[in-house]
C-alpha cells in the first residue's frame, strides 16, 4: 500500500484509539477523523470505510449501543463535509469542524429523544433533550476543533518532513 495512504489510515486509527483513553465526555476525535479522511483520501469508498471501521473496532471495546447507526450516519456525512473542506488548515476547515459538531449534536440527540424513552415524545421533550446535552456539545465542539487541528496540522508537519506524503488528493 502506498506510504501516503498507509500514513493517513494510521493517523485515523490512532485518532480512533484515543476514544479508549480517559477523556472528558464527548471530547473525542470522532468527527475530526471523519473530516480528515474525507479531506485527505481521494478514493471516496476508502475515505468512508476507514473511519467507519475504526469506529466499529473501538466500539467493540467500548460496547455497542442502540444509537450507533445514527453515530455512523454522522461519521459518513462528516466524511462528505471533509471532501468539501479541503486538505489544509483553513477557515473553511474550521467551519466544517464546527458544522460537524452541530450535525453530530443535532442528529444523535434527536436519536436519544426518539429512541431511548428518556424524554416525552413532544416538542418540549425534544427541547429538554437538547438542553440537557448542551454540556456535552461544548466538550464535543472543543474536541472536534482540537483533534481537527492535531490531525491536519500533524499531517502538514509530516508532509514537510517526508515530501513523498505531499501527493495531491
Amino acid at each position: 500500500m502506498e506510504l501516503r495512504i498507509t500514513t493517513l489510515i494510521g493517523m485515523i486509527g490512532f485518532a480512533a484509539m484515543t476514544r479508549l483513553l480517559p477523556h472528558p465526555p464527548n471530547f473525542t476525535a470522532v468527527t475530526a477523523m471523519a473530516l480528515f479522511a474525507g479531506a485527505q483520501i481521494a478514493d471516496r469508498r476508502l475515505a468512508l470505510l476507514v473511519p467507519l471501521v475504526a469506529m466499529f473496532l473501538t466500539d467493540l471495546v467500548l460496547g455497542l449501543h442502540t444509537g450507533m447507526l445514527l453515530v455512523y450516519l454522522c461519521v459518513a456525512l462528516v466524511v462528505g463535509l471533509g471532501s468539501l473542506a479541503g486538505p489544509r488548515l483553513s477557515p473553511r476547515l474550521a467551519g466544517a469542524s464546527i458544522a460537524s459538531s452541530v450535525l453530530f449534536f443535532a442528529v444523535t440527540n434527536f436519536g436519544v429523544w426518539a429512541m431511548d424513552g428518556l424524554y416525552p415524545m413532544t416538542l418540549a421533550g425534544l427541547g429538554a433533550c437538547y438542553v440537557a446535552a448542551i454540556p456535552f456539545f461544548q466538550n464535543g465542539l472543543a474536541g472536534d476543533l482540537f483533534f481537527t487541528a492535531v490531525l491536519f496540522g500533524g499531517y502538514e508537519l509530516l508532509r514537510r518532513v517526508a515530501p513523498s506524503l505531499a501527493t495531491a488528493r
